[in-house]
């Protein structure tokens, strides 16, 4: 094995390194000035694409059901060459892989300057005669890890996940390799491999599609996200003393997927994006989401980070005009951006808001003036109006839920998911119906800012391909095209992505959208522990976190909800009509204060501070999230306690920093002396300090 290839971006080496006598390629990440040769390790060929053709042998060493990778057709395609291509501020490394017959692959991986990160991709190009299915084609593999340390390197490696699932987003996930059993055996034969991921149309569901592999003794991570807005997989593999980390689309074992392509065409995986690093998980994360910030500042956007009001946990699913227009007569002379009609409002008489999306006829008797009236209103308010739909959904009250002939269908049978059923986003009926009932509601309404909303999973795929999984892309693929058309046709839409909440925050659906709802736990005490789990895996920026406002809240509970949205972009709700002076007071002086800290918010760099939370439901402790300004110039800690806290907090911060704001019910508690932040605390208190350096 030699060195074939090296190039330092930024503060990351890349590397690729050939095993001449199989004709081999592999790839490996480091950080810059870490990029020291193996010592004292056994590795065997492991490729930098990983592809399997229908029809070749399976893989060996007892792998066989549990993994695609490493059969015969990873090893048919053999190294053929290299280019680097230079355009402005981007590098694109273009390997070529061939196997007989005119079938090859090209592995790109490209640097953006200024990016602590790089993206990786495989296109798999077909110069045969005849038409070839993929079963699996990955879109990153690095292998030997860890480079830095003899052997298989016992207790040094540790893998890092985070798990997902409704109102319980991101929890952090960290593993010792050998509790995976993917250690090599005694006789280095036989593969081991922890595949996971997600099957369906909710992409972060049970996983976020995230992986870090930890090395503790030299302090080095290795990370990627994946682009993946349907059925994806990430592969922890190891037959030998390096361990691998690949991944992508969910190949044909694990998500029924299979392409078929053929003479002359080619077909691409998603990106991935990939990192390392030796300060810490935090910083890893803030690299990758890091990388998320380019097709964001793509998008039209406010010019602040808004303030969102969104009527729902008022009305539950019962808006009105009449309603509408006394919260926007409450709030209209408050510092708030956008105002959000939320679902409910097509809901036909002795139909609920749940089972009649899809015909998209507004109710009369709620909105007897149409929703343009509401939207005027709320626009002549000074604020940007907004419309919530569930656009690839039919309700089983909706006339829509029986137009069979235009939704999904598994084996000829509409896919039904408790009382939903999905359109095929690849139907030209369904777009044109769509373009009329969503986009044209949005125009002829003047409505600025959709919520678009998606309440149920496919599963694993859909007839009308090679595959269910197959289907299942192309139809996900449809569906993000939607969402393109929609901001071409009207002019500055904000667009919300949410699917329950967070089952859809990946980065290419993120990329598409202004703002995201970060989860549905909006009133329980878990939300602000979810709010800051996202930080490793989403832009603040765009992580819309709720504030619920009741009538019956105590100013202490009222700054604990409006503190949480410090983690994010504010959104508020509730009985916006009912409070008093006294916990209004309370609201705008949180809102000053998230205007304060907005740089903050939006460009800094978070650490999670504080003990473990073992129970979201039953939290016990403190945490805090100590977010910095890219320069280091400021920083903001917000804090939330739970049961079992002490009743003084200490929290040491490096550097010199003075307060430059508190938002808190009782601000005297707290101070910053010596580099140390203190607070008297009681259960199910918060606050929010701004430091400025000295």
């Amino acid at each position: 094995m030699r060195l074939l290839y090296g190039e330092t971006f930024g503060d990351l080496y890349v590397s690729y390194w050939l095993w001449e006598a199989d004709g081999v390629v592999g790839l490996r990440i480091d950080p810059a000035g870490r990029e020291g040769a193996w010592p004292d390790k056994h590795l065997t060929p492991e490729t930098l694409v990983q592809v399997r053709l229908r029809g070749d042998d399976f893989p060996f060493g007892f792998a066989n059901g549990h993994t695609l990778r490493n059969g015969e057709s990873a090893f048919r395609f053999k190294y053929q060459d290299q280019a680097v291509r230079r355009e402005g501020d981007v590098t694109t490394i273009v390997t070529t892989l061939a196997a007989p017959g005119g079938l090859s692959i090209e592995h790109r991986l490209t640097h953006r300057r200024g990016e602590k990160g790089v993206a990786a991709q495989s296109a798999f190009i077909n110069g045969s005669p005849e038409p070839v299915t993929l079963e699996m084609l990955s879109g990153f593999s690095l292998f030997g890890l860890t480079p830095y340390a003899p052997g298989d390197a016992p207790g040094t490696l540790k893998l890092h996940r985070l798990r997902s699932k409704w109102s319980n987003e991101g929890r952090l996930v960290s593993e010792a390799i050998e509790d995976l059993q993917l250690e090599p055996s005694w006789a280095r034969h036989g593969a081991a491999s922890e595949k996971f991921g997600q099957v369906g149309s909710m992409p972060v569901r049970k996983w976020f599609p995230f992986a870090a592999v930890e090395d503790r003794q030299s302090g080095v991570f290795w990370g990627v996200q994946l682009h993946a807005p349907a059925s994806w997989q990430i592969e922890v593999y190891r037959r030998d003393d390096g361990l691998c980390l690949s991944g992508g689309l969910a190949d044909y074992d694990f998500g029924h997927w299979a392409k078929t392509v053929r003479p002359g065409e080619v077909f691409e995986t998603p990106a991935a994006h990939l990192t390392a690093c030796a300060d810490g998980l935090d910083a890893l994360c803030a690299r990758l989401t890091g990388m998320m910030k380019r097709p964001l500042s793509e998008l039209p956007r406010p010019e602040r980070l808004p303030v969102v009001f969104n009527e729902y946990c008022a009305t539950w699913g019962c808006p009105t005009q009449q309603r509408v227009e006394a919260m926007v007569e409450v709030l209209k002379d408050r510092d708030i951006d956008c105002f959000v009609i939320d679902c409910g409002w097509y809901a036909q008489a002795g139909k609920s808001w749940e089972m009649n999306m899809g015909d998209w006829r507004v109710n009369a008797e709620q909105f007897p003036r149409g929703l343009g009236a509401a939207a005027k209103a709320i626009r002549e308010a000074g604020m940007r109006p907004g419309l919530w739909f569930e656009a690839e959904i039919c309700g089983r009250e909706a006339d829509a839920f029986h137009q069979e002939a235009h939704q999904l269908k598994r084996f000829g049978a509409p896919v039904t998911a408790g009382f939903r059923r999905f359109w095929d986003m690849r139907d030209p009926w369904v777009r044109d119906y769509l373009r009329k009932k969503v986009i044209g509601t949005l125009a002829e309404n003047g409505f600025e800012y959709v919520k678009i909303d998606y309440n149920e999973c496919v599963g694993v795929g859909c007839d009308g391909a090679e595959s269910l999984g197959e289907g299942l892309r192309q139809s996900v693929a449809a569906s993000q095209d939607f969402f393109r058309e929609m901001r071409g046709r009207v002019p500055g839409l904000i667009i919300e992505d949410c699917a329950s909440g967070g089952h859809r925050l990946e980065p290419s659906f993120l990329g598409l959208c202004q703002l995201a709802s970060a989860t549905d736990a909006h009133e329980v005490r878990e939300l602000p522990i979810v709010a800051a789990n996202l930080h490793r895996v989403m832009l603040p920026e765009q992580s819309l976190i709720w504030a619920v406002l009741r009538r019956e809240d105590s100013i202490q509970r009222l700054v604990w909800s409006v503190a949480a949205t410090f983690l994010g972009v504010m959104c508020l709700s509730g009985d916006v009509e009912a409070l008093s002076p006294a916990q209004w007071a309370a609201v705008d002086a949180g809102i000053a204060f998230y205007r304060r800290a907005e740089g903050v918010i939006r460009d800094g760099v978070s650490v999670r501070r504080g003990p473990e939370i073992k129970s979201y439901r039953h939290p016990t402790d403190w945490q805090a999230v100590e977010r910095t300004s890219p320069d280091g110039g400021q920083k903001l800690i917000v804090v939330h306690v739970f049961d079992g806290a002490p009743e003084r907090l200490t929290l040491p911060v490096e550097g010199r920093y003075a307060i430059d704001g508190i938002y808190a019910e009782h601000p005297g508690d707290i101070s910053f002396e010596d580099g140390t932040l203190m607070a008297k605390v009681s259960a199910d208190c918060a606050f929010a300090v701004m430091l400025k350096k000295e």
